[in-house]
């Protein structure tokens, strides 16, 4: 079969022929009908050696939707023909966070202090979906879609599942009260606008550099979108500040601004990773009673809460498709900040 592989640290990936995977015990293969691209995916490419414990090479995806159409013989067979959106973190099960519901933070997926980063699931350690097939480890990791359309069902796993974990984890903080800041209007801004609708939450600002994502978010409901937090911040106080800041950028300039817009027991959530640093203390002359949180994805459970949204129409990827051979490319229009929502490729078209 064709995958889209990481061959070597700092390099593009590339499109290969691999031997198909044979399940064996409780394994199942996905037929991928859909899988998304994500700024991970390129975290992990420019990484140098010896910070994730990856073999490679590894093929890429981490966001999968498909069809399952083979069982290993210990594999539960009724699966096969369903369509599945896979659950990319394949926890222990048995620590005390798995016992809590709590698999996004599986204790045996830590990385020990000045270790490598270890195998999280499929795409991010484990053989990963930007391929015709995917091999999964049992039918713990995935998740039933009743004929969701793939190309709306693969960005669920991770934009969907990141957005909707970083605000349900919140949720003594959403009513339709609630003052909303999302920044960052990309693949995983783009849906969270949209869950915080859902939920019901009354006021919702956007920030976006991009004019094209700032339209993006005023048509998917948000009240006023801003090229930077600063531009907003006049608006946003005249509400009483935000309950809750949602940044998906995670950049010095959006970290450092968003705190100066809390009210009074806000929270900042950071979700996106672009190297910003806050420096936390009671006399900084910030709104009093502040949080700062940093979750990571979500539970399976979470991720069949999403696909319930999307299945009821409250949640509708923003997509723009690929083939398979195409993948490198589009990584290249990610990596420059083209592409509006989310890239999905679609490996059987």
């Amino acid at each position: 079969m064709l995958a889209v592989q990481l061959i070597d640290w700092g390099r593009a990936p590339e499109v290969r022929e691999i031997p198909d995977p044979e399940p064996t015990g409780g394994e199942l293969v996905i037929d991928v009908d859909a899988a998304g691209l994500c700024l991970s995916d390129l975290h992990v490419m420019d990484t140098p050696s010896g910070v994730f414990d990856y073999p490679l090479p590894l093929t890429l995806g981490h966001e999968v939707a498909g069809t399952v159409s083979a069982a290993g013989p210990d594999a539960d067979a009724s699966w096969i023909g369903k369509t599945v959106v896979v659950h990319g973190i394949w926890s222990c099960g048995t620590c005390r966070n798995c016992a809590r519901g709590r698999e996004n933070y599986c204790l045996a997926l830590a990385r020990e202090p000045g270790g490598r980063n270890p195998r999280i699931g499929n795409g991010l350690g484990h053989p990963g979906g930007l391929a015709e097939r995917l091999l999964v480890p049992s039918a713990d990791v995935l998740v039933p879609t009743a004929g969701l359309d793939p190309t709306v069902a693969a960005p669920l796993a991770d934009a969907g599942l990141t957005a909707y974990h970083a605000i349900s984890s919140n949720s003594d903080l959403i009513d339709s009260a609630t003052v909303a800041l999302v920044i960052g209007v990309g693949g995983l801004g783009h849906m969270a606008i949209q869950i915080l609708r859902a939920m019901g939450v009354g006021t919702v600002f956007a920030v976006d550099n991009r004019e094209q994502a700032r339209t993006l978010a005023v048509s998917l409901s948000a009240d006023a979108a801003y090229t930077s937090v600063d531009e907003a911040a006049s608006d946003i106080r005249a509400h009483g500040g935000t309950d809750i800041v949602l940044d998906f950028a995670g950049a010095p300039a959006t970290i450092e601004s968003a705190s100066t817009v809390l009210g009074p027991g806000g929270r900042l959530v950071i979700v996106g990773t672009a190297g910003g640093r806050l420096t936390v203390g009671k006399d900084l002359g910030l709104a009093s009673g502040w949080q700062v949180r940093a979750p990571f994805w979500g539970t399976r459970a979470d991720l069949a809460e999403v696909v319930a949204l999307a299945a009821a129409g409250h949640l509708i990827a923003e997509t723009v498709t690929f083939d398979l051979s195409e993948a490198p490319s589009a990584y290249e229009r990610l990596r420059r900040g083209e592409l509006p929502g989310r890239a999905v490729v679609l490996p059987r078209r």
